[in-house]
């Protein structure tokens, strides 16, 4: 019985891993061999080209010198003085060595002048060529090229006849050396022994690196690879394909590659021993077998030491069962007989396996979960540490000014010390709302609002923006006009620009910055370039740049900003999809770029470039506060009153109510906080719920504002519904009076 399993097993494994083996190892030569005759043939297709364009350019410079033999007809008309032609002639010899005869055959067909360089020079002649071939084909403004010959079976020869575009300059007709094309073709090699080599369109020989082969002018049109030309070259293709007899006549295997000279429809062939050409293929072949052999021993090697080891199943399973018992639950019996033992051998690794898993996915949960918990609660308190850090500078300072406030003396000094206290608020408020853009948008709490805008709307708006600070720096400030129209969001690109533009302008010391736009490659983005020319970005610090609280080395201390503006763009441009991109230079500047979609061909503006709101003072109505906090109500109400409003306060809805209730009137507009909470500190109601109990009360739909320091997007959805304005916390006086003067204007309209 063991010896019979024994051989079942080793038998198994070693044809399976043999046929895995070999099956690779085929697919692998079949793939190789693609490739590299892909890459002969790509090879001798470009060697057949570059040898066909330098015969063409050859010819064509030629027949080009030949033209100009002809021009003193086109400059003095008629029948020209055969003493002008005459010099022609001689320039046309000058210039080109490998003219060696050249004649002027006037306009009835008669050969009039005839200059040679091995022949004596024929002036005022008489031979009339009217029925020559060349002459017939060389039709106005046409050029026409005879067939090879050889002088004195020495170098190969060919008639070219250049016509010239009025019948009155008559022909030129020149006898070309083709010394050149043999130089071309005898130097060129493809491997040790492949060359090049050139036929006509009936197959004859016209230059070989073997001259001899040239002069018995050899007929070629037998070759297979000639044949197969013949049939092709009318549709222009080109190919490549493998042959039995090579040009020089030798019995051999030769690849073949040709490429056509239009101009007088030649053929360049390039030739190399197959032997030669796939020589690293079959070295790879070579390697190849040798691997296979060697994996085929370990393979049959490795069948018979597993068959060996499946001989004792009995045994196996005793073993794995009583690790298993003992808590083992990585242990799996391997037994294949095929009776019970097999069975009971399965029951026992699908019981054990289930174990395993549970108590695996339970502890990688346990600690996966403990990981991330760790993790965001190291982010978590190092934003935290680094916020309340941001925070407490320009709390610390408004506490001292305060304190200086309470006893300042002097109007001088109380204004000073306001404007102190003014810029540590717009600090404290820059920071919140930064935190507070960042909170909508890793909440999702912002919504994207595609439309299609000109791109140079957004440009203006920024150019008006920074254009007073960057000139109060020192700085030029340039904006490149676009008439390209972008599809996203208007405001968010804005945003995004706005932060990019703040970031140029406060790591710039000299120079300036320039804002632009390009249509990209794809053609259906535009990308939208910040240039700076300020500090630059170290690479070392290129990775951090987009981190919160990341604070690059800025020209000035007062300069440094919060470290969030970058960290909202990266945010910003994940919520739009685009993508932004930064090249910098330590010492020479930054370019920071995001690449926005088109819109579609033929789309029009959406949308307009929004318009601010004005600044002039207007004349409230009644206004009716609602905060819990004390201070906070008492300041709303000053404000307000200081803006023209008449102002009712309460902390709750309830107190509303009573103070409405000695008032006739009914309020303009409602401001109220959206927690609301009783004395205890405990909340009550929201600040919904009480704007809806008054607008019950007075029956009617009044404008409200609703003012919280929630970002979450049920918030939002549920102001929405209830048709109130959501202003978010830290509240600054020009956004509320901005909404103010939005619903009121409203009103008036209404």
């Amino acid at each position: 019985m063991r010896g019979r399993l024994f051989r079942k097993y080793a038998a198994y494994f070693a044809g399976v891993v043999t046929l895995g083996v070999l099956a690779s190892g085929l697919v692998s030569l079949a793939f190789s061999y693609r490739d590299t005759r892909l890459l002969v043939d790509e090879l001798h297709l470009e060697k057949a080209r570059v040898a066909a364009t330098s015969i063409e350019q050859y010819l064509r410079t030629i027949e080009s010198h030949l033209r100009a033999a002809l021009l003193a007809h086109v400059v003095a008309p008629g029948n020209a003085p055969l003493d002008e032609q005459h010099q022609e002639l001689i320039k046309l010899l000058r210039i080109n060595s490998a003219v060696i005869e050249a004649a002027w055959i006037d306009a009835g067909g008669t050969e009039r002048l005839r200059l040679s360089r091995i022949a004596p020079d024929v002036l005022r002649g008489t031979r009339d060529r009217s029925a020559d071939p060349l002459i017939i084909a060389a039709g106005a403004g046409r050029t026409a090229f005879g067939t090879v010959y050889f002088r004195q079976q020495t170098e190969p020869y060919l008639s070219v006849a250049v016509a010239g575009d009025e019948p009155q300059a008559g022909i030129v007709v020149a006898e070309i050396n083709l010394k050149f094309v043999w130089d071309v073709v005898s130097t060129m090699h493809v491997g040790e022994s492949g060359y090049a080599y050139v036929v006509d369109g009936q197959g004859r020989l016209i230059s070989h690196p073997d001259i001899s082969l040239v002069l018995k002018q050899t007929d070629l049109s037998a070759l297979p690879q000639v044949r197969a030309l013949m049939s092709k070259h009318e549709s222009g293709v080109n190919a490549v394909l493998i042959s039995d007899t090579a040009a020089d006549g030798k019995a051999r295997p030769s690849l073949s590659a040709w490429m056509r000279v239009p101009a007088p429809a030649w053929f360049v062939y390039v030739e190399q021993p197959v032997a030669e050409a796939f020589a690293p293929l079959y070295a790879a072949v070579a390697r190849t077998a040798l691997v296979l052999i060697a994996s085929l021993a370990f393979c049959i090697a490795l069948s018979v030491v597993l068959a060996r080891r499946m001989t004792t199943p009995i045994r196996a399973l005793q073993i794995g069962a009583a690790r298993i018992g003992e808590g083992k639950l990585d242990e799996r019996v391997s037994i294949a007989t095929g009776d019970e033992l097999e069975t009971l051998a399965h029951e026992f690794n699908t019981m054990a396996q289930r174990l395993h898993e549970s108590r695996s996915g339970l502890e990688q949960k346990i600690e996966d979960r403990t990981q991330a918990l760790a993790e965001a609660n190291s982010a978590k308190s190092r934003f935290l540490a680094v916020a309340s850090h941001d925070l407490r500078q320009p709390v610390h300072a408004l506490g001292l000014f305060i304190a200086q406030a309470k006893e300042a003396r002097g109007d001088v000094m109380r204004k000073s010390l306001i404007e102190r206290i003014e810029s540590s608020w717009q600090s404290i408020s820059g920071l919140l709302d930064a935190l507070l853009d960042i909170s909508k948008l890793d909440s999702n709490a912002l919504e994207v609002s595609r439309t299609n805008f000109a791109a140079q709307s957004v440009l203006d708006r920024i150019e008006q923006s920074f254009a007073v600070l960057a000139a109060a720096r020192g700085l030029r400030m340039r904006v490149r006009p676009s008439r390209v129209l972008l599809a996203s969001d208007v405001l968010l690109v804005e945003r995004i620009l706005l932060n990019l533009v703040s970031n140029a302008l406060r790591y710039t010391r000299e120079g300036g910055v320039l804002i632009g736009v390009r249509r990209t490659h794809r053609g259906s983005h535009a990308r939208i370039d910040v240039w700076d020319t300020g500090v630059g970005i170290a690479q070392e610090d290129s990775s951090h740049i987009f981190d919160e609280f990341y604070r690059g080395p800025a020209g000035s201390v007062e300069s440094a900003g919060m470290g969030l503006g970058l960290a909202i763009v990266r945010r910003i441009a994940q919520l739009l999809e685009v993508e932004v991109t930064v090249r910098s230079t330590p010492g020479k500047g930054s370019l920071f770029s995001i690449t926005v979609p088109l819109a579609p061909a033929g789309s029009t503006v959406d949308v307009s470039a929004p318009r601010e709101l004005p600044e002039s003072r207007f004349a409230g109505g009644l206004a009716l506060i609602i905060d819990d906090d004390a201070n906070a109500r008492d300041a709303a109400s000053g404000l307000l009153r200081q803006w023209g409003w008449d102002v009712i306060s309460a902390a709750s809805s309830q107190d509303a109510l009573e103070a409405l209730a000695s008032d006739s009137r009914t309020p303009d507009v409602i401001v109220s906080d959206y927690h609301l909470a009783d004395e205890n500190g405990c909340t009550h109601e929201s600040g919904i719920d009480a704007i809806a109990r008054i607008r019950a009360a007075r029956a009617r739909e009044i404008p409200a504002v609703l003012v919280s320091g929630d970002v979450t997007a049920e918030l939002r959805a549920h102001a929405a519904r209830q048709s109130l304005h959501l202003l978010h916390k830290p509240l600054q006086a020009a956004k509320l009076r901005a909404m103010l003067h939005h619903l009121h204007a409203a009103e008036i309209v209404r």
